[in-house]
This record gives structure tokens, C-alpha cells and sequence, in this order.
């Protein structure tokens, strides 16, 4: 179980559930979507698949779910949250390089927030291209504004969409899943550790190249 860490935002506090890896390599900060919790079984199978290979885990309640708001509101407020944790917790975590992503609206808050954040990259998990049956309404702008390598997990039968593949460093398209991964989450945490575990040897590999 992973330590509990309070985070004061600019609108109201945040939880954070911090799951601390042994030799940590990178922190690694998840988020829920509107109407869900930490405890999705993707975000927890994400967790359960990058924690042995030295990823800190630290999945957000953000301060609209903690007061108990059924929207998360206005996105300039959420992103402002938003960046308020990451802050702290890389505090928390110096020295980490740092990778945020979440699930849903999550997924559009770490990619609005990443150039702000300096995050290394993001992980965006059933990322909501448009509302239902309204394709015209596209989201896709928030995944180019990420402005760092994108990983898409998606399923075929979301009825949310599935980005372009030109919009994301890695696109997943996982066969009969909808937009909660029902079928297999675990699924999901082994096709994020596939990308991210490769992605940050690449950046280790490349620090320890510069001269000092």
C-alpha cells in the first residue's frame, strides 16, 4: 500500500497515493478520469507493471473528486491543479525525471499540463478524442500540445474514439476493449512498461553520454 500525501492546490488539496520504488529511476504521476477513482484497474495495472523496474508511482485524487464535485469544472483551474502536484511532488522526488499521464480526462489534463510540468512524456490512457457520436468535436489538439512523446492506449470499441496515430509517439489499439479496459487491464500496464521502460534506458543512456 503506498503512502497517502496531501497536496495543497490553488484550488483546494489534493491526495496523492505514492507508491515508492526501491533505487528509483523516474516518477511516474497518474491521474483519474471525471467520474472514476485511483483505484481503476488500469492505473493500478500500470502501477503493478513499471514499480519493479524502479518507477516511482504517485496516482492523484484531484482536489474537483476529493470535495466531491461530480464535473471536474474548468480546465484552466484543473490545470492549475494539476501543475500545483506535479511541483510538489518532484520535491518530493528530486533528482527524478518525471512522466505524467492519467486515464480519460486525465490523459487531457497531462497532455495540456506537460510543457509546463517538464515532463519528459506522457501516457495517455483512453484518451477521449470526442464526446459520443460527436466525431466533429475533436480533442486531438490537446495530444499535439503535450509538446513530448505521447503513448495512446486505447480500445477499439470506445465509444469515445481512437486518436490518429500521427498524433502520438506510440499508438495501442487493444482489440474489444471499451473505454474502461474491462477485459484485460493487465493488459494495459504491460504495453505502458513495453514503451516507458525502453524510453527512459534512452534517457539514462543519453545522460550518461554528455560530458561533464
Amino acid at each position: 500500500m503506498g503512502t497517502a500525501v496531501e497536496i495543497e492546490t490553488p484550488h483546494g488539496p489534493a491526495l496523492a497515493e505514492v507508491d515508492e520504488a526501491p533505487g528509483a529511476r523516474l516518477l511516474l504521476v497518474l491521474t483519474h478520469g471525471s467520474g472514476g477513482g485511483v483505484d481503476a484497474p488500469d492505473l493500478l495495472a500500470v502501477r503493478e507493471a513499471v514499480l519493479p523496474a524502479g518507477v516511482t508511482v504517485a496516482r492523484v485524487v484531484q482536489p474537483f473528486r476529493l470535495r466531491g464535485a461530480r464535473a471536474p469544472g474548468s480546465a484552466v483551474k484543473q490545470d492549475e491543479a494539476w501543475l500545483a502536484v506535479v511541483a510538489a511532488l518532484r520535491a518530493r522526488h528530486p533528482g527524478l525525471p518525471l512522466v505524467q499521464g492519467g486515464r480519460s480526462n486525465g490523459a487531457r489534463v497531462a497532455c495540456r499540463t506537460a510543457r509546463a510540468a517538464g515532463a519528459g512524456a506522457v501516457v495517455a490512457l483512453a484518451f477521449p478524442l470526442h464526446p459520443p457520436g460527436r466525431p466533429e468535436r475533436s480533442r486531438a489538439e490537446e495530444l499535439r500540445q503535450a509538446g513530448t512523446p505521447v503513448l495512446v492506449v486505447s480500445g477499439d470499441r470506445d465509444p469515445f474514439g481512437v486518436p490518429d496515430e500521427k498524433d502520438a509517439a506510440r499508438l495501442v489499439v487493444l482489440p474489444g476493449e471499451g473505454h474502461e479496459f474491462r477485459k484485460n487491464p493487465a493488459r494495459v500496464g504491460e504495453e505502458v512498461a513495453r514503451w516507458l521502460l525502453p524510453w527512459l534506458l534512452e534517457q539514462e543512456t543519453c545522460y550518461s553520454a554528455r560530458p561533464r
